[in-house]
């Protein structure tokens, strides 16, 4: 179809085109540590993806949401941690547009703005127990394709359609780097050195 000059013709998508296969893995990041970048870097390669973004929230739809440090800090450990791995990118949609962060409305955004991206969003054995509670969630799994991380205690199961990847299990918590700051413990080794850096030159989470 072209316009009525007949220049610039519109280019429809090509459902046969092959799309990008890319990873999300959401989270506050409030810090993001280790255990984030070993399950980024397990999905990426097993699943072969093309990219893989890190999406730090505004603010979780969660009821146990306890408040985290500004979204400009945590954004800045987000690159810290990513910085050095050409698989792994930063995304801010949920950032930018502020408020409570639903994925469905971000996978709408997202899709929006990548029509070739096949997305693949990365969730814990604990938020896969949760899905049926998740903002529209029968039209969500349409969507995306749904990746299940195992956790203890929770069963590699569910209603809706998850793919399994096998990632070690690595026992590794944002509430205990900032339990371990505030009680002046180290936090070497559980975040990316650069990350740890900035949080002493910050000051974080000492209160």
């Amino acid at each position: 179809m072209k316009s009525v000059a007949q220049t610039n013709p519109v280019v429809e998508p090509n459902e046969n085109s092959k799309k990008k296969r890319v990873g999300i893995l959401g989270g506050t990041f409030n810090p993001p540590h280790m255990g984030h970048l070993i399950i980024a870097d397990q999905v990426a390669n097993q699943l072969d993806l093309d990219k893989m973004f890190f999406m730090p929230d505004s603010l979780p739809p969660h009821i146990d949401y306890k408040d985290a440090i500004a979204a400009d800090k945590r954004r800045m450990m987000v690159e810290l941690s990513i910085s050095g791995n050409p698989l792994f990118n930063l995304e801010t949609a949920e950032l930018e547009r502020g408020g409570v962060s639903y994925t469905f409305d971000t996978i709408i955004e997202l899709k929006r703005r990548h029509p070739d991206y096949e997305y693949y969003f990365i969730i814990g054995g604990d938020m896969v127990d949760y899905l049926p509670k998740w903002y529209r969630i029968d039209e969500l799994v349409k969507l995306v394709h749904f990746v299940g991380v195992a956790r203890a205690g929770f069963p590699k199961e569910s209603q809706y359609p998850v793919m399994w990847v096998d990632v070690p299990l690595i026992e590794i918590s944002s509430t205990q780097i900032r339990w371990n700051i505030q009680h002046k413990c180290s936090i070497k080794y559980l975040v990316p050195e650069n990350v740890e850096n900035y949080i002493k030159e910050e000051g974080l989470y000492l209160e």
